[in-house]
C-alpha cells in the first residue's frame, strides 16, 4: 500500500463482505468510484475471498471498474466468520494509513467495521444498513443498537420504513439513524439485440420478468405460484428470471411441480440486463423484504411498469397506481391479479412505465447520492476535529 496522502484529501475506506454478489455491494463500489478523487483518497476492502464469490465475471468487472477509477483494493481472504485473525491486516492498515472515514455496508461489515474502526481510532465511522427482515434475532438487534448505533458516527437506513423499524423494533435512538435514499447510475441503453428472438419468444407474447439473486428473501416461489394462476388467461405468457443463487434448484423443481415449465425461463446471470428489460412488458419483484432495491430502480429507468410487494423501501419508489401496482407479500393471488390487470391494459401500463422513468431520473440518481455522502463525510470529519 502507498503512503497516506499529504494533499489534504480525506482518506476513505469502503468495507464490504464480498465483491460481485448483490445490489448493496454493487452500490458500494459505484459510490466509491464516483467520490471526487480531488477531495477523497479512496480504498475498497472486501473481507471475503474474491474467488468464492457467486460470479467470477462480476468480480472481474468490479475490480476493473475500481482500477479504472483509481481506487485501491485490498482483500482479507476470510472464508468464515470465525477467522477473527484475518482482520489483523485491516486493523494495521487503518492505523498505518491514518484513515479519516470508514464506511461499512451491511450487518457483518457494520459490526466488525465499527469495532475495529474504533480500536484503530478512525475518527469517522459510517454504518450502512441496506435491508433485513427486522424480525427476531435478538443478538442482531443488540449488535445494531448497542455496538453499531453507539459506536458509529452515522447509521444509514436506505428507506423510511427501515429507519422506522430500526427505531421501533431495535430501540435505536432516532438521533442515531438517518435516512439516505439509494440511487443508481443511468445504465447503458439497450443495444437493440432482440432477446425475445434469442429465446424463441413470439413478438406478441406477454412477457414479465425479474432480475434477482435466487435467495429466500426474494420469494420467487410467489412469482411462480402467481404464474400458475396467470397461464389460464394468458397461456402464451413467458416469465424471465435472470440471476443465480442457492434457490436455483428448488425453484426449478417447483416450476415442474406447478406444470409451468413451458412458461418460465431461467436465464442465469446476464451481462445484457438493459436488453433483457427491453424484452419485458412488466417487471416484477416478489420479495418478502427489501431496503431500497436497485433492481426496481433499473426497471423504472427502463420505463417498465412494476408489480411489486409492498415491503421496505419499495413504496418510496413506486406509488401504487402511478408507477406500477403494489400488493402484500406472500399473496400469489393478489400478485397474479395485479399482473393480469396491467397485461389487459398495455397503454395504461406503458404510461406507468414512462412515469417511473421520469421519477427515477429526478429523484434516485447515484450522483445525487454521492454528493450527499461527500457532504456527510466532510461534515462528520470536521465535527470530529473539534
Amino acid at each position: 500500500m502507498s503512503s497516506p496522502p499529504t494533499d489534504g484529501r480525506l482518506r476513505v475506506v469502503t468495507l464490504v463482505d464480498r465483491l460481485g454478489t448483490g445490489g448493496a455491494e454493487r452500490l458500494a463500489i459505484q459510490t466509491t468510484t464516483r467520490l471526487d478523487p480531488e477531495r477523497f483518497d479512496r480504498t475498497l476492502c472486501a473481507s471475503r475471498r474474491f474467488d468464492v464469490a457467486m460470479s467470477k465475471a462480476h468480480v472481474s468487472n468490479a475490480l476493473a471498474d475500481l482500477e479504472a477509477a483509481g481506487v485501491r483494493v485490498m482483500g482479507l481472504k476470510r472464508t468464515s466468520a470465525r477467522q477473527l485473525w484475518a482482520w489483523w491486516p485491516f486493523y494495521r492498515f487503518l492505523r498505518r494509513e491514518r484513515i479519516d472515514v470508514l464506511h461499512a455496508h451491511k450487518f457483518g461489515s457494520n459490526l466488525w467495521g465499527t469495532v475495529i474502526g474504533r480500536l484503530a481510532r478512525v475518527p469517522v465511522i459510517v454504518a450502512h444498513e441496506h435491508t433485513w427482515s427486522f424480525e427476531g434475532q435478538p443478538l442482531r438487534r443488540f449488535g445494531d443498537r448497542e455496538v453499531i448505533a453507539r459506536g458509529s458516527s452515522a447509521f444509514i437506513a436506505v428507506s423510511r420504513e427501515d429507519r422506522r423499524r430500526m427505531i421501533e423494533i431495535e430501540g435505536i435512538d432516532p438521533e442515531d439513524v438517518m435516512f439516505l435514499p439509494n440511487g443508481i447510475p443511468a445504465p447503458p441503453p439497450p443495444t437493440g439485440a432482440d432477446v425475445r428472438a434469442e429465446l424463441g419468444i413470439s413478438p406478441d407474447a406477454p412477457v414479465i420478468g425479474t432480475v434477482s439473486v435466487m435467495r429466500p428473501q426474494k420469494a420467487l416461489d410467489v412469482l411462480l405460484r402467481a404464474t400458475r394462476k396467470l397461464v389460464g388467461e394468458f397461456p402464451a405468457l413467458k416469465v424471465l428470471i435472470a440471476g443465480e443463487g442457492d434457490m436455483r434448484e428448488a425453484l426449478g423443481e417447483l416450476t415442474e411441480e406447478l406444470g409451468i415449465g413451458d412458461n418460465v425461463m431461467f436465464l442465469g446471470v446476464r451481462t445484457d440486463v438493459p436488453d433483457v428489460l427491453a424484452a419485458l412488458d412488466i417487471a416484477v419483484s416478489s420479495s418478502d423484504f427489501e431496503g431500497s432495491p436497485l433492481s426496481v430502480m433499473e426497471y423504472m429507468e427502463a420505463a417498465r411498469p412494476v408489480v411489486a410487494t409492498r415491503v421496505g423501501g419499495v413504496p418510496d419508489l413506486i406509488d401504487d397506481g402511478v408507477h406500477g401496482l403494489l400488493v402484500e407479500r406472500q399473496d400469489p393471488d393478489a400478485f397474479a391479479a395485479a399482473v393480469a390487470r396491467l397485461l389487459r391494459d398495455p397503454a395504461g401500463a406503458a404510461e406507468m412505465g414512462r412515469r417511473g422513468q421520469e421519477r427515477r431520473r429526478a429523484e434516485f440518481d447515484i450522483d445525487v447520492m454521492v454528493k450527499r455522502l461527500e457532504q456527510l463525510y466532510t461534515e462528520l470529519r470536521a465535527k470530529a476535529r473539534r
